[in-house]
């Protein structure tokens, strides 16, 4: 193993996992720290999926220390961080946190973060995080649910979680090249910063940075860093890379995200295939379990090669409205259990193609599912890959998982297309 990656979420890992791919590295995705008794095999990056984004710091560092003990038991040269590319965190973490112990850990003085993603959209100027034309904290993600982004100068966000100072490597360093980044680096390394926010307008930017990033031991990221790493190993862009078996069976989506994204991308959806999608109410699944067997009996006799779907997204005041009723964590806890049992009935029945859209949702899911390991395929779009595990049966079975803020408005047709 070359590069060992520790990603804080299941989707935001089959996010970096896939521009590794798309670069030519073979990778693996592991759910949850593997056992003891299991190795790398011949891939080239290990990314370990993690749902600690929004739990207790300390459970976070304990995960995530956990990932980096077997990483690097088993040779990672380099130790990547993967973050979302909105840097989702609350004041208290678990971004800086995270960063911090794994730096302790890797007897390391000095890092870099930046979640920059310009394929989707997600660009830093002067240490402000923008999405798409505007600032981060005047989109959707004001209103995330459990991690609302109301500051967009990175350098501030971190520094409210960090012990060490934090410093930002501007644009006119970084369009300057790998080896201005890297006196950059050593600068800031004198003046006794510890994390350097690092700006990036372009994916030139990304390839520079990877050059001068060869030497870190431990560097936070978006998935958009990793365009840049592979060729430091020597690696180059090869298709085989993201060969995946041949795909078959019953295909479904089930929706949990209520960005704005997965919002336009489910009413696409409905508006084309009108009586293929089925919604379901928090505030009727805080009753019992009757909608989650309701949702299964409606989707039993559908399942065929035309998807159908199972959703909870809903517009922002919608899920305000629920979050004030049942509060917001068991809102969420509610959504992601029904869903996720959704998903293991769905493969039990016969779907094979299954779309999961939704950071936490695909977490869930995942884990219902008993998938251990991912082989990672080719994009749908940037950022998300069709993947391939055996399910708790044995038999395959092709998985997407869709950040909610991914993917164009056709995203789900797109996605089975592809696969086709």
């Amino acid at each position: 193993m070359k590069l060992g990656c520790i990603a804080d979420d299941f989707t935001g890992a089959t996010d970096l996992a896939n521009n590794l791919v798309r670069a030519g590295m073979r990778v693996v995705q592991t759910i949850g720290v593997p056992g003891d008794d299991e190795d790398a095999g011949e891939a080239d990056a290990v990314v370990v999926a993690l749902k600690s984004r929004t739990i207790d710091p300390a459970d976070a560092v304990a995960q995530s220390l956990e990932a980096l003990r077997w990483l690097r038991a088993r040779g990672a040269a380099q130790i990547y961080f993967k973050v979302c590319s909105t840097f989702d965190s609350t004041e208290r973490g678990n971004i800086g946190p995270v960063a911090e112990a794994l730096m302790d850990a890797l007897g390391c003085d000095f890092s870099i973060a930046c979640p920059a993603f310009p394929a989707n959209g997600r660009t830093i100027y002067k240490g402000y995080l923008f999405t798409g034309d505007v600032l981060l904290s005047e989109g959707p993600m004001r209103d995330h649910p459990l991690t609302p982004m109301t500051d967009p100068n990175l350098v501030r966000v971190l520094q409210r979680q960090c012990r060490r100072r934090v410093g930002l490597i501007e644009h006119a360093v970084v369009s300057a090249g790998g080896a201005a980044i890297a006196r950059s680096m050593e600068e800031l390394r004198a003046q006794g910063i510890g994390h350097a926010i690092v700006d990036a307008l372009s994916d030139a930017d990304l390839m520079a940075m990877g050059t001068a990033f060869a030497t870190l031991p431990v560097l936070t990221a978006g998935s958009g860093v990793a365009i840049g790493l592979p060729r430091n190993f020597g690696i180059e862009a090869d298709a085989r890379a993201a060969q995946l078996p041949p795909a078959g069976g019953a295909a479904a989506i089930v929706s949990g995200s209520c960005s704005a994204a997965s919002n336009a991308q489910v009413q696409a959806f409905l508006q084309r295939h009108p009586d293929r999608g089925l919604a379901l109410s928090p505030s009727a699944l805080a009753q019992g379990d009757q909608p989650i067997d309701a949702a299964l009996a409606w989707a039993r006799p559908r399942l065929g090669d035309e998807p159908l779907l199972v959703y909870a997204t809903a517009p922002a005041d919608a899920v305000r409205a629920v979050q004030a009723q049942l509060g917001v964590q068991r809102a969420g806890e509610l959504v992601e259990r029904a869903l996720a049992r959704i998903a293991h009935g769905l493969v039990e029945a016969g779907v094979r193609r299954l779309v999961v859209a939704g950071g936490e949702t695909s977490g869930a899911c995942v884990q219902a599912l008993g998938a251990r390991r991912l082989r990672i395929g080719a994009q749908i779009d940037p950022g998300v890959p069709w993947c391939h595990a055996p399910d708790a049966a044995g038999r395959g079975l092709h998985l997407a998982l869709k950040s909610g803020n991914f993917g164009t408005v056709d995203f789900f047709d797109k996605a089975f297309e592809a696969l086709a």
